[in-house]
C-alpha cells in the first residue's frame, strides 16, 4: 500500500467517481481504475460497488475511510517534520566538548546557534578528550570539540582555532621567584609542586609536554592534585597549592583580579579540534553548527 494509493482511494470515495477524481489529481481514469484494483486485489476485498457512471463505498469502504484518512493526515504532518528538519525549523544537534573547549571557547557559539536556529533542539555532553572522542566513536554524538590529540580512522579531526596556554601561580609563589630569569624559573620550579589535570585530558597533555621541555631526562614533576575540572585546578592554585598550565580562556579572569600570577613561559599554542564519524550521515543542523564555529573563529578577536 502507498501513499499514492491511499490518496486515490480518498479522492474516488469523497467524490463518488472514478473520471473526477482522476481529473482533480490530474491523472488518467486508468491510473486511478488501476490503483483502486491493486488496492482491492492485494487485499482481496471490494471497496466500491459501481453504481452506473458513479460509485459507492461498499461497508468495508466506508470503515477503511477513516484510517485512510488519518494515515494521510500523518503522513502530511511527517513531511512536515522533515522539511522543517531540512531547513532547520526542527530538528536535535548533540554535541560533546572537552571541558576548556565546552565551558568558555564554545556556549558564545551555541548561543548565537540557538538564536538563528531556535528550533532545533541542542544537548551538550562535557568530558575530557578522551571521553569525547569515545563518543563521537561510539556514534553518540554529531560534532565532538576537543583540545587534545585524536587519531582514529573512523573520525574525522580538523582544527578550527587556537588556544593560548599559560604556566600560573598564587602570588606568593610566584613571588619566590620575581625577578628570576626564566632559565632560572626553569630551574627552580623542577622540584615546585604543581596541580595537575587528570590524565586523558587535553590540558593534561599539555602539561607533560611542558614538563618534557626543560626538565632533564627522566624527571617526575611533583604532582600534589590531580583534579578533575579546570574549575577546581584554578581554585587549588590560586590557594597556593602549586603551579599549574592552564587555558588563557580558564585563567584570564584570575590574572586580572590578581589572583593568579602568569609566569614567564613561552608555550606553544594549542589547536582546538572538532570531531565527527566519518561513516556517519552528517546532519544539516551538524553542518550549521560546523559554519557557525568556522565563521567565529576565523573573525577578528
Amino acid at each position: 500500500m502507498t501513499l499514492d494509493q491511499l490518496r486515490i482511494f480518498v479522492a474516488v470515495a469523497e467524490l463518488e467517481h472514478v473520471t473526477r477524481a482522476a481529473g482533480q489529481l490530474n491523472l488518467t481514469q486508468s491510473a486511478v481504475s488501476a490503483a483502486i484494483g491493486a488496492l482491492e486485489y492485494r487485499h482481496d476485498i471490494k471497496l466500491f460497488d459501481r453504481i452506473g457512471r458513479r460509485v459507492a463505498l461498499t461497508q468495508e469502504g466506508r470503515a477503511f475511510l477513516a484510517e485512510a484518512r488519518a494515515l494521510l493526515v500523518a503522513a502530511q504532518r511527517t513531511e512536515k517534520v522533515l522539511a522543517d528538519i531540512g531547513g532547520l525549523k526542527a530538528g536535535r544537534l548533540n554535541v560533546a566538548a572537552s571541558q576548556t573547549t565546552g565551558n568558555y571557547w564554545l556556549p558564545p557559539r551555541l548561543a548565537r546557534f540557538a538564536e538563528l536556529y531556535p528550533g532545533v533542539a541542542v544537548r551538550l555532553t562535557i568530558g575530557n578528550t578522551h571521553e569525547v572522542a569515545e563518543l563521537a566513536i561510539a556514534g553518540e554524538i554529531d560534532l565532538g570539540l576537543v583540545e587534545g590529540a585524536v587519531s582514529d580512522p573512523l573520525l574525522t579531526v580538523a582544527c578550527v582555532d587556537d588556544d593560548e596556554l599559560l604556566v600560573v601561580a598564587a602570588p606568593a609563589l610566584a613571588a619566590t621567584l620575581a625577578g628570576a630569569d626564566a632559565a632560572t624559573i626553569r630551574d627552580a620550579i623542577q622540584d615546585t609542586p604543581w596541580v595537575a589535570r587528570e590524565k586523558g585530558s587535553g590540558t593534561r597533555e599539555a602539561f607533560e609536554e611542558l614538563i618534557q621541555s626543560f626538565a632533564p631526562p627522566g624527571h617526575t614533576p611533583r604532582v600534589v592534585l590531580e583534579l578533575p575540572s579546570n574549575e577546581s585546578l584554578r581554585t587549588a592554585v590560586e590557594a597556593g597549592a602549586g603551579l599549574a598550565v592552564l587555558s588563557s580562556l580558564v585563567a584570564r579572569a584570575s590574572i586580572k583580579a590578581g589572583a593568579l600570577v602568569q609566569l614567564p613561559f613561552s608555550l606553544p599554542k594549542r589547536p582546538f579540534y572538532i570531531l565527527s564519524h566519518r561513516q556517519l550521515y552528517t546532519s544539516r543542523a551538524a553542518k550549521a553548527m560546523l559554519a557557525l564555529m568556522q565563521e567565529s573563529a576565523a573573525s577578528p578577536r
